[in-house]
């Protein structure tokens, strides 16, 4: 029979694998081996380019602490994310209402789907000069840009959702004697709120991609007026800092949105 100090010994070098099992899923969770990695094949790629091909991550961030001095950098991210998150908010505020209504009707379905699927197909770019046209050069054009770039995404994903939802738990909620306003509201909606949480997510890619376009045509300033106008000088550097600045601004702002869905709407099995 074992002694306790030999099963002591025997439990110390199992616990130690535990231990370090449990601590490199923290470091992958966290995601800095993948960013660790990143910038090590940057590095090696950039260290047998040009720097007017390929700037590397030391000369990008040389070029940010450049931009920064003015505060230009700064000034240009503000630009860039006031115009997303308004021109996606009001894309949302629209398109989900939208959706649950055009789910929830089968006429206006049979009427409507059609047409959304047509538009949905073409670009938010190929509107940049209508929309100037329409709006103005102003910021009105930009955010209606990133409101048609978001509406689509998020329409179809809440009118799935409401499509997915199975016929006999509406039939279940008008036997009780709901009306169609409570089915609605107890029923459809927290039913499609995980495809709509989705389309959200999904719509703010679409909005990035269209503000930056936005940007390169018609504006003065924003992320999107600092790349373009970098090629001009030749300045590859800038370019790279505002292609990291956006995925940063993005990747941020889905991080958040994410940790929103876990906070307020963990009921709904939202889980991203």
């Amino acid at each position: 029979m074992k002694t306790i100090v030999q099963q002591e010994v025997e439990i110390k070098p199992i616990a130690k694998k535990i231990s370090i099992k449990i601590y490199w899923k923290k470091i992958l969770k966290t995601g800095i081996l993948t960013w660790v990695g990143l910038l090590l094949v940057w590095s090696i790629g950039a260290r047998f380019s040009d720097p007017q091909f390929l700037p590397s991550p030391l000369a990008t961030l040389q070029g940010a602490i450049e931009l920064s001095k003015d505060g230009s950098l700064f000034i240009y991210m503000a630009y860039s994310f006031i115009r997303v998150l308004i021109g996606w908010f009001l894309g949302n505020l629209i398109a989900i209402p939208l959706g649950l209504f055009i789910g929830s009707n089968r006429t206006l379905r049979a009427l409507v789907e059609p047409l959304i699927n047509f538009v949905r197909f073409i670009p938010p770019l190929a509107f940049i000069t209508l929309f100037m046209l329409w709006f103005g050069i102003g910021e009105q054009s930009k955010i209606f840009l990133i409101m048609y770039a978001t509406f689509f995404v998020v329409t179809i994903n809440t009118l799935t959702g409401v499509l997915s939802i199975s016929e006999d738990k509406i039939r279940s909620a008008k036997s009780m004697g709901a009306s169609d306003f409570q089915v609605l509201r107890y029923v459809v909606i927290p039913a499609a709120i995980p495809f709509i949480f989705t389309g959200a997510k999904l719509a703010m890619g679409s909005s990035f991609m269209a503000i930056v376009g936005a940007e390169m045509v018609a504006a003065n300033e924003g992320i999107g007026f600092m790349i373009w106008n970098a090629r001009l000088y030749f300045q590859t550097d800038w370019i790279f800092v505002g292609l990291v600045v956006l995925g940063l601004m993005g990747f941020f702002m889905d991080r958040l949105f994410a940790w929103t869905g876990k906070k307020f709407l963990k009921r709904y099995n939202i889980v991203s």
